[in-house]
């Protein structure tokens, strides 16, 4: 995809006089915060889990190289293909391949942000075919050629108005005069419709929650069924993955499993989580004939060994955006990248470079919820901070905020300099404040006071009441 980081500004602005984006974001808390406090409540070893699932990640990305030649060795005994892309063009033209050779027509596809990246969506119609999105979210945003604006959610930025105007705009045959008011009927009709489509595939593309070192198996994580369909149905299933996805056994997978549903939607387990080990035997029942994997790079590899490594452990569960309150306050789209949100923020100037996403570090509070929500243990804000001291080192920061930071550093290296200004700052401002106690305008400050008041100064500075406070000690 062509990522539309750099006019991240804009976006955001225009996302905060969406009204109807307000609404959608509005059930956030209910259905992702409570929901994941609620279920990790119930489970005592939850830090020790962390733990865990930090440990495996970090030596699957110190032993990288070694978990992905074995997994290799595991699909081809299989039965199945490895394809390896150091790009996202060879990706596509890998997938592309393996349907030409089929002589497919049709794909239908399971939820995979990978494929979104690489853009295969649209690679794939342009060569003649037609890829079908099969997951509801997924789906409804292939109908309104919209982006997902979450990892785990794609249609949260929309009301249920917005997705049944789109039902009754795309869905041909059905009776035009049908109610589309409840979650139930959008439902059922977009089922009625899918159905057909999975049974008439040739081919049925995946992402992949992991990649099983010790089988060679991959596992999708989903709620709905579609992903065993897609891969089950068509005689070809392709997964399509980043090459950080891997662990190295079934039991790593199980433990990391059971911080996935709880940090992503708070369920225990997720409704579907689907081993495929290869393509079918004989004597299966059902499976695909032939099993691809197609393994991305796409800049990955370049962040080993960098500040920016450890948001390769990200299992994508959303968990950090789901906390954000700037993506509750935007969504996911102003983000201008596949990925939004703190962890969208923490990859995306590695991925997608820090020309086009530098932006995206500066769009957080640095409260630290996603750090301290985060089931993989990611220092978000530490990564972010060091895309910020990138963008400063590379002057892609505006003038005015690079001159401010260097006068700053000049008096916080003086002391006695900094107390003498912050004091006479704060004796004039509070004055200037007046009785109101606040500022509605400020030179210098609007990108604070055009949204908010400015509270003016009162009383002492800090180092003040802190060295009064000190003195009281015994």
């Amino acid at each position: 995809m062509q990522p539309t980081s750099h006019a991240f500004k804009e976006n955001a602005r225009s996302a905060l006089g969406d009204a109807q984006l307000r609404k959608a974001l509005g059930s956030m808390k209910a259905g992702f915060q409570d929901k994941r406090a609620q279920t990790i409540g119930k489970l005592p070893e939850w830090e020790r889990l962390r733990d865990e699932g930090k440990r495996i990640k970090d030596d699957v990305l110190r032993n990288l190289d070694t978990y992905l030649e074995a997994f290799e060795g595991k699909v081809v005994a299989n039965g199945g293909h490895v394809h390896w892309a150091r790009t996202a063009a060879e990706a596509r033209e890998a997938v592309h391949d393996i349907c030409r050779r089929a002589g497919a027509r049709t794909v239908t596809k399971g939820k995979s942000m990978v494929t979104e990246e690489i853009g295969l969506n649209d690679y794939l119609e342009a060569k003649g075919l037609t890829p079908i999105e099969t997951d509801l979210g997924e789906y409804i945003i292939q109908l309104r050629k919209e982006l997902p604006s979450h990892i785990i959610a794609p249609a949260i930025h929309l009301t249920k108005e917005q997705v049944a105007e789109s039902f009754f705009q795309h869905h041909e045959g059905f009776d035009p005069a049908r109610s589309l008011e409840e979650p139930r009927a959008l439902t059922d009709e977009a089922r009625a419709v899918l159905r057909q489509k999975f049974l008439s595939a040739d081919v049925g593309i995946t992402g992949a929650n992991f990649l099983v070192a010790e089988t060679g198996s991959t596992v999708i994580v989903t709620n709905e069924g579609n992903g065993d369909l897609t891969q089950n149905l068509p005689k070809i299933h392709v997964v399509v993955t980043s090459l950080e996805k891997i662990v190295p056994t079934l039991e790593d997978a199980s433990t990391i499993l059971r911080l996935l549903a709880r940090s992503a939607t708070g369920q225990e387990f997720s409704a579907y989580t689907t081993f495929s080990t290869g393509p079918k035997r004989p004597g299966d029942l059902d499976g695909p004939d032939e099993f691809h994997v197609v393994i991305v790079d796409n800049g990955r590899s370049a962040l080993l060994g960098t500040e920016a490594e450890e948001a390769l452990r990200c299992i994508r569960c959303g968990a950090c955006m789901n906390h954000c309150p700037v993506y509750a306050a935007i969504g996911g789209h102003a983000y201008g990248w596949v990925v939004p949100g703190p962890i969208g923020a923490a990859l995306g100037p590695g991925l997608i470079g820090l020309e086009e996403a530098h932006d995206l570090p500066n769009a957080s509070t640095f409260c630290g919820k996603c750090e301290e929500v985060c089931p993989m243990r990611i220092p978000l804000p530490k990564i972010m901070r060091h895309w910020r001291e990138e963008e400063f080192r590379r002057n892609l920061s505006p003038a005015a905020a690079r001159y401010g930071i260097r006068l700053w550093a000049f008096a916080a290296r003086r002391p006695r300099l900094y107390r003498l200004g912050v004091d006479l700052a704060a004796r004039l401002l509070g004055r200037l404040g007046g009785r109101k106690g606040r500022f509605r305008r400020m030179p210098l400050a609007g990108g604070w006071t055009d949204w908010r008041d400015l509270p003016a100064p009162e009383g002492r500075t800090f180092q003040q009441l802190y060295a009064d406070r000190k003195g009281d000690r015994p």
